[in-house]
């Protein structure tokens, strides 16, 4: 319902898709159908108003100088040239035939990034594409985020009805999240994360946080451990062997669920109090506090982890470990209690107080011709999974049988995003065909061949994130669909992004199949098709789930975990000969000649941060964001700051083992000692970008040939062995 606010102007509800946590917003339009404004719907069920800047700053995005309005070809001297939308899928479409004529199809990937991610009728639509065509090539950032929590699920077992929701839980510990600023936090809220954090503080939850910096979420904490980077794994053992020592594990739990609960013990056995605290750096009183808080004091909630330990070395062992609380502490809904949110968009299906034993789909299947990996599937709805990001360079750069010559990137600033910077340039530069689906000129639109620019996401319908939008992302089952509400800019010929796949499979003869249904390819849909496909497991007709101005809880589809199937007997793996020998090493390597050595050459640890302002390499651009934030400054603490000579705003070298940048100082005091804090996707050509307007690139610290964890591929991108020098 539109309210009219002044002549020639109206406001129109929906919801932001900069980030998964689609907050409501109240979009003020012209009579031209342009975007005058926004601001945060106060109506809105789930986000009550919140609105975060970038959000309110649509307007600038969707007009801006830097917005490509017309598809763009390359031509011989490198420049761009216009071309008719349909002329340039002919010519990409042929292309790409010629390319599988020759070369097959696994010399064809794609590449999905968070700008397709929340966008219900293109998000899987390449990997589909690829399906179709037959090729394995398909990836993603998933798997340079968070993919070790596949692999934890994979290795220990899966329980149906999930971990205790953020309503039902007395205690949560997260090690290295910060939901306040970046939103998105598996098992807390991504709709309004600081409004439901105090509301749940309100309740009486209690609240651990593992960080090297004192966050913005850890000033809600009870109890604040601030370890050095990189000392997850011990802190996850150390908290196991203490759990168990002192009796605080769920007993009854873990007989019944539970495989190998004395081999986990034996295990960690070496995790003590005072090893933990000398090692990690923290305090060994607190360390214990924690421990006994959330074990022993607490007994619904469960511990949780972010990027900080997923992006760090030994990610798998991390997220392995910290799952292991939550097995031996049985923090899982269980029989006869309420599972809030089953999710209204997927299938249904009951959930039974049970374990799913251990799928280790990675080794089965289709492997990579580099490094012998697996795959991995984070979201239902794909035949195949995906492959590993750690090695997209490699699978370009290697010569030889499925060697990759084609790439159709979707929605995501490959070089900026991936590790080892020179070297996925070198790749992308060395393809046959290059396309990019994107509505900015940004750095790998510069290296193209072809530039397909889409709407943006107030230009077309939608509905509200739907792939994670479980127990993992909602609280409650609440889903939203909205109106397209602005028009693309005057005499622009941009399409919604499914288009431009869709076109290319009908000119290869290729039939589609979309969210598990076979798409009609005589017939071209419209975005709206797609959606109702989306949209088929709602409780409610489309048409009247479209009719919900902002969406609805639908309170009636949460279920009461069933009892197990009869004779079900499958029990929890917690510490499988993989985990534990990696365990060992890890244990061990501290005090390596190795080990040492690279302390003593590299003394600070570069981490990953999150910028409130910026959603990864989106809205670098936007002068209203860059006047707030202008770099992704080296953040350091200051007494490190002093002896170094160092002051605000001073230039420094920070250099690793694999090379070197050039950044702009801040102080932060909220940063452990010997730690610098840098957020990721900025910096511009490799070698002649200018630290000082584009920030600084920390993928060129990062090699992709070596230093990758095992099953994922994952390089290391956190807790980097850095030295400092001043310029």
């Amino acid at each position: 319902m539109s309210l009219e606010v002044a002549m020639g102007q109206r406001q129109v509800k929906s919801f932001c898709r900069l980030c998964s946590a689609c907050c409501g917003m109240v979009v003020t339009v012209d009579d031209d159908n342009k975007i005058v404004s926004c601001v945060g719907d106060k109506d809105d069920l789930m986000t009550k108003g919140y609105a975060c800047f970038k959000g309110m700053k649509a307007r600038e995005f969707h007009y801006h100088k830097n917005r490509i309005l017309h598809p763009l070809k390359k031509a011989r001297d490198g420049s761009f040239v216009k071309i008719d939308f349909e002329d340039a899928l002919d010519e990409i479409a042929e292309r790409i035939n010629s390319i599988m004529c020759q070369y097959g199809p696994e010399s064809i990937a794609g590449f999905r990034g968070s700008g397709s991610l929340v966008n219900a009728s293109s998000a899987l639509i390449l990997h589909n594409f690829l399906e179709a065509i037959g090729s394995h090539k398909s990836f993603s950032p998933y798997t340079i985020d968070q993919s070790a929590k596949n692999i934890s699920v994979g290795r220990i077992g899966f329980w149906p009805a999930g971990r205790h929701n953020l309503y039902d839980s007395d205690v949560r510990m997260f090690f290295g999240v910060n939901p306040v600023v970046s939103v998105l936090s598996s098992y807390l809220d991504w709709t309004n994360p600081t409004m439901k954090l105090k509301e749940a503080k309100a309740r009486g939850l209690k609240l651990i946080v593992i960080d090297p910096r004192y966050t913005e979420t850890a000033r809600f904490a009870d109890i604040f451990l601030q370890p050095y980077p990189g000392e997850d794994s011990t802190i996850a053992a150390g908290f196991l062997n203490w759990i168990i020592d002192n009796n605080c594990y769920d007993k009854g739990f873990c007989n019944r669920y539970v495989e190998d609960i004395d081999t986990l013990h034996r295990a960690v056995r070496a995790f003590t109090p005072d090893y933990v605290a000398n090692r990690a750096g923290i305090s060994k009183k607190d360390f214990i506090a924690a421990a006994i808080l959330f074990s022993k004091e607490c007994s619904k909630g469960g511990v949780s982890t972010g990027t900080g330990p997923n992006m760090a070395p030994h990610s798998n062992l991390t997220e392995h470990l910290v799952e292991c609380i939550n097995v031996i502490c049985g923090r899982y809904i269980k029989e006869g209690e309420l599972f809030r949110n089953p999710s209204v968009l997927r299938p249904k299906w009951d959930r039974k107080a049970q374990v799913i034993p251990p799928s280790r789909e990675w080794e089965h299947g289709y492997k990579s011709r580099i490094g012998g990996y697996g795959t991995l599937t984070p979201t239902i709805g794909m035949k195949y999974g995906e492959m590993m990001t750690g090695i997209f360079a490699d699978e370009i750069l290697t010569p030889g049988e499925g060697q990759v010559r084609c790439v159709i990137n979707h929605g995501s600033n490959l070089v900026n995003i991936i590790p080892d910077q020179r070297k996925i340039y070198r790749a992308l530069e060395s393809l046959d065909l290059l396309v990019n689906i994107e509505p900015y000129m940004n750095e790998t639109s510069k290296i193209s061949d072809y530039v397909l620019p889409t709407k943006l996401y107030y230009e077309r319908p939608d509905l509200s994130h739907f792939m994670f939008a479980s127990e993992i992302a909602y609280n409650l089952p609440y889903a939203r669909y909205t109106p397209a509400i602005a028009d693309p800019p005057e005499e622009s010929e941009v399409v919604d992004d499914w288009e431009i796949v869709w076109g290319l499979a009908k000119r290869l003869g290729i039939k589609l199949q979309f969210d598990g249904v076979e798409l009609d390819m005589s017939v071209k849909p419209t975005t709206d098709d797609l959606i109702r496909i989306v949209s088929r497991h709602a409780p409610v007709e489309y048409e009247e789930f479209k009719s919900m101005e902002v969406g609805k809880i639908f309170s009636e589809l949460s279920q009461t975990v069933k009892p197990p199937d009869r004779g079900a007997t499958d029990k929890f793996v917690t510490m499988p000969s993989d985990v534990e020998i990696e365990l060992s090493h890890y244990f061990n390597e501290f005090n390596s000649i190795d080990a040492v050595e690279a302390k003593r050459r590299y003394p600070f640890r570069l981490v990953s941060r999150r910028l409130r302002d910026y959603m990864n390499t989106t809205g670098r651009d936007v002068p209203e964001l860059r006047a707030r934030i202008p770099l992704n400054y080296a953040y350091m603490n200051p007494d490190d700051m002093d002896g170094l000579g160092i002051k605000t705003e001073d230039s420094i070298e920070i250099s690793s083992s694999n090379g070197a940048i050039k950044a702009v100082v801040m102080p932060d005091k909220t940063l452990k000692g010997s730690v610098v804090s840098m957020a990721h996707g900025w910096g511009g050509h490799p070698d002649f970008g200018d630290y000082k307007l584009e920030g600084s690139s920390t993928n060129l610290l990062i090699s992709t040939d070596r230093d990758l964890d095992p099953i994922n591929a994952m390089p290391w991108m956190s807790a980097i062995p850095v030295n400092i020098n001043k310029l």
